[in-house]
């Protein structure tokens, strides 16, 4: 921000007749105790989050009645107050931390400005593992009902059918944009003539993977090139295959990109699907049989891809043992566990990807 548009947004600050939800105004005129300031970071952050705001401000160097300036001395050196962003990282959720810290001089005296970013939805911020927000004007513990809100918005809000403005065409990989035609058609056969005279985009905009002309982050993960997997930053699309030896030894590696299309096919290759040998009782005559059944191996990584959890920002794992396959993603199993479905009735209605799901598996 200029200077002039941070002397405007302060100015409006101070016109408030109070401080709210996502306003704090301290003195601070030689120091600031540390921890508390890390709670007001974690407060002001999830409120922000509540009220909709894409961020809130705490201010030093004003008194909070009155809204005087009363020159803060907190931190003076710039180096010193930069240093604080990667400790108020290390001690919250996900290492968020500020957005930016201003200073701005006044012949009344110092002004120090934290520009503190709304909670990620789904993430309620906690400091040293507490959650915080205000009553009022006061610091106060998260209440339970605040948390689980912001909770829910991971599962009330698809992060897979969001629109990306700035990626076109010329994000997505050819050989992954052909055989998401090929599939499509096999899958439904009935509209194989007509896909055929479809160009890109119609294509894109009838097997929703984009919305009105617009690529979502489902065109990027299943059809983006590697170079465009920035677009949907700080989240990944990669998928790491690991060998290990009878001792846990890792041997082997390799991780796979954009476009996720075309990734399960790399990865499936490089897992050895041995080949045993048999004798039936009754018969002289041998019968091999795979280690893994191939499609076993498919449904596996394609549901981990289908169903990671983006807003996580990890990578996809496959483990090879010399027994045993091993497949990881982000997230949580959101009926809770197995038994809910198989003793409960709790069948999933929810899911993480829903815009992602359905392309998924229309296309694998």
């Amino acid at each position: 921000m200029t200077t002039a548009a941070l002397e405007s947004t302060l100015q409006q600050l101070r016109n408030l007749t109070a401080e709210t939800e996502v306003v704090e105004f301290k003195e601070a005129k030689n120091t600031y105790d540390f921890t508390k300031l890390g709670r007001y970071f974690s407060a002001l952050s999830n409120e922000a989050n509540l009220k909709g705001k894409p961020h809130a401000w705490l201010v030093f160097g004003i008194e909070n009645k009155q809204h005087k300036m009363v020159n803060s001395q907190f931190r003076p050196r710039r180096k010193d107050l930069d240093s604080l962003k990667g400790e108020i990282a290390n001690k919250t959720t996900n290492r968020i931390t500020f957005i930016e810290i201003y200073e701005l001089p006044f012949p009344e005296g110092r002004v120090v400005m934290f520009q503190i970013p709304a909670a990620p939805k789904g993430f309620p911020v906690a400091f040293e593992g507490h959650y915080y927000g205000r009553d009022g004007e006061e610091l106060a513990p998260l209440n339970l009902e605040e948390i689980e809100r912001i909770r829910a918005q991971a599962t009330t809000e698809d992060w897979s059918a969001v629109i990306v403005p700035d990626a076109g065409l010329v994000d997505l990989d050819e050989e992954a944009m052909r055989v998401a035609r090929a599939n499509f058609m096999s899958k439904f056969p009935e509209k194989a003539a007509e896909v055929e005279e479809w160009d890109d985009l119609t294509f894109l905009n009838k097997a929703k993977l984009a919305i009105k002309g617009k690529i979502t982050r489902t065109a990027i993960i299943l059809l983006g090139k590697e170079e465009a997997e920035h677009f949907i930053n700080p989240a990944e699309a990669k998928v790491r295959w690991l060998l290990k030896d009878g001792k846990g030894n890792d041997k082997d590696y390799l991780i796979v990109g954009c476009p996720m299309l075309l990734a399960v096919d790399k990865i499936y290759a490089k897992i050895r699907n041995l080949n045993y040998r048999y004798i039936k009782e009754g018969t002289l005559f041998p019968e091999e049989v795979n280690q893994y059944e191939p499609y076993t191996i498919r449904e596996a990584l394609n549901n981990c891809i289908a169903h990671q959890d983006y807003t996580k920002h990890g990578r996809i794992n496959v483990v090879e043992m010399e027994d045993q396959l091993i497949f990881t993603n982000l997230g949580s199993f959101i009926p809770g566990n197995v038994e809910r479905v198989e003793f409960k009735n709790k069948f999933k209605n929810k899911f993480k990807n829903k815009f992602l799901l359905n392309d998924w598996f229309s296309y694998t």
